[in-house]
């Protein structure tokens, strides 16, 4: 266990201390214009005076007298609740009650992270809370703050624990891991993935076996029945290594935020889980980040290390404020990815007119790939266009409202039209229909 530094200042005057002194007071004043109050006066005082040495010497008889270490991940999941521990041992042999603040990044801005904890003699207890952080980048942890006071609560002794600690923010792998699981206990429908059905076979032979109930008889080999004397049927897989790039735009259009999450984080949260469920399906995944200019570009790969490379890629990338540019964007593509691959492009479109801007790029790439285009509904005009409408002002703002929502939805049948598949799909949403539609594309053998 790391050595925990710790940090003890002077004492601090509670609230109660200042009331039974305004007390103390009231009596010698009342004392003095009637004599029989004098010997309570005194008492009380010389009460309130032993109370306080009791109550000091209790606080400061230990020099430790309180433990305390936030314990939490190495790394934090960008977009998700993450769950923080602090660890506390009352080392005193009275019960004290403890007034608890953490010192959480300021990128959080949060100022509420105080809590009161009472602990008997020597027992140890955890606190949990939450954090959930927007950005990805470097966090910086300060100190924990422990104000500790008896139950005479006179003063309050302040303990500094635990040493600052810096945590990185990575892409959502939480939500990997979420997917994984399911994944591998059949359970993905539970988030909305779809089971589709297959249409006919991949043309790799696996091997013949035994035929058990519940499989397709349409496979059954003849030949190998008659010669083993018991029904015999083909296996098949999956044809395998198959390429798959998630290609984010990371130009002005993806800064828009949704529930505090940029679509740029909305993008790299889908595509690192994306690329986990193509190698566990034995394809290849890859990454590509661009914007006025390339960004990053991570070669298609099944290889052990290859999500570690994914992660890291992801995890640097930022927002740009200029216009993405799609040329050079194809010229990657045809220079550097030779083979026919599923390009799984994470963008914005607004209008039909920043679309058609793009679009002989988009068909070129569309001619040597299988291109799905991935760009988002404005969630928040929903709200606009479910208000009723009174006044011209409201009229106005509820037609344009319509207008964007409709050339939302004129820009799929467009790259539709030229054979360029599209996903228009809430933020929230994103990683489930990227999903559907990649395990529908698997199934109908596109690529």
């Amino acid at each position: 266990m790391k050595f925990i530094k710790t940090y003890i200042s002077p004492l601090f005057i509670s609230n109660r201390f200042f009331a039974v002194l305004s007390v103390c007071t009231a009596l010698f004043l009342i004392s003095f214009f009637l004599n029989k109050f004098d010997a309570f006066a005194y008492l009380f005082f010389i009460a309130f005076i032993i109370l306080c040495l009791i109550d000091y010497i209790f606080l400061f008889q230990k020099k430790d007298g309180i433990f305390a270490k936030r314990l939490m991940a190495e790394r934090f999941s960008n977009g998700d609740e993450n769950m923080i521990n602090i660890y506390f041992e009352n080392k005193y042999a009275i019960s004290v009650l403890l007034e608890v603040i953490d010192e959480v990044p300021n990128q959080f801005q949060r100022r509420d992270v105080l809590f009161h904890i009472r602990l008997f003699p020597n027992e140890q207890k955890y606190l949990q809370y939450y954090l959930r952080p927007v950005k990805r980048g470097v966090y910086q942890f300060g100190y924990v703050r422990v104000f500790v006071q008896s139950s005479i609560n006179f003063f309050k002794r302040r303990f500094t624990l635990d040493d600052e600690t810096n945590v990185s923010v990575y892409p959502s792998y939480l939500q990997l891991r979420k997917y994984q699981l399911m994944a591998i206990s059949n359970r993905l429908s539970e988030t909305g993935v779809k089971k589709i059905r297959r249409f006919g076979h991949s043309m790799e032979f696996e091997q013949i076996k035994e035929y058990v109930q519940g499989d397709d008889y349409r496979t059954l080999n003849w030949l190998a029945t008659a010669r083993r004397g018991q029904l015999m049927v083909n296996t098949y897989s999956d044809e395998k290594s198959q390429q798959i790039y998630c290609v984010i735009d990371k130009g002005r259009v993806m800064k828009m935020p949704f529930e505090e999450l940029s679509l740029l984080d909305y993008s790299i949260n889908a595509s690192l889980v994306l690329s986990n469920v193509a190698l566990m399906k034995q394809d290849k995944a890859g990454i590509i980040t661009f914007a006025e200019n390339i960004g990053s570009f991570l070669k298609a790969d099944k290889k052990a290390l290859q999500m570690q490379s994914v992660l890291e890629t992801l995890y640097n990338q930022k927002t740009r404020y200029l216009e993405s540019d799609y040329e050079k964007l194809y010229s990657l593509l045809k220079t550097k990815v030779t083979q026919r691959s599923l390009i799984v492009l994470f963008t914005n479109f607004e209008s039909l007119g920043s679309m058609r801007r793009q679009l002989p790029y988009l068909k070129k790439i569309a001619s040597q790939h299988l291109l799905v285009t991935v760009f988002f509904e404005n969630t928040e005009l929903d709200e606009v266009l479910a208000a009723p409408a009174s006044t011209s002002e409201e009229i106005y703002t509820k037609t344009i409202t319509e207008q964007f929502v409709w050339e939302k939805k004129q820009i799929v049948k467009e790259l539709n039209r030229f054979g360029i598949m599209a996903i228009l799909t809430a933020p929230k949403n994103l990683t489930v229909n990227t999903l559907n539609k990649y395990l529908e594309i698997k199934a109908r053998n596109l690529i």
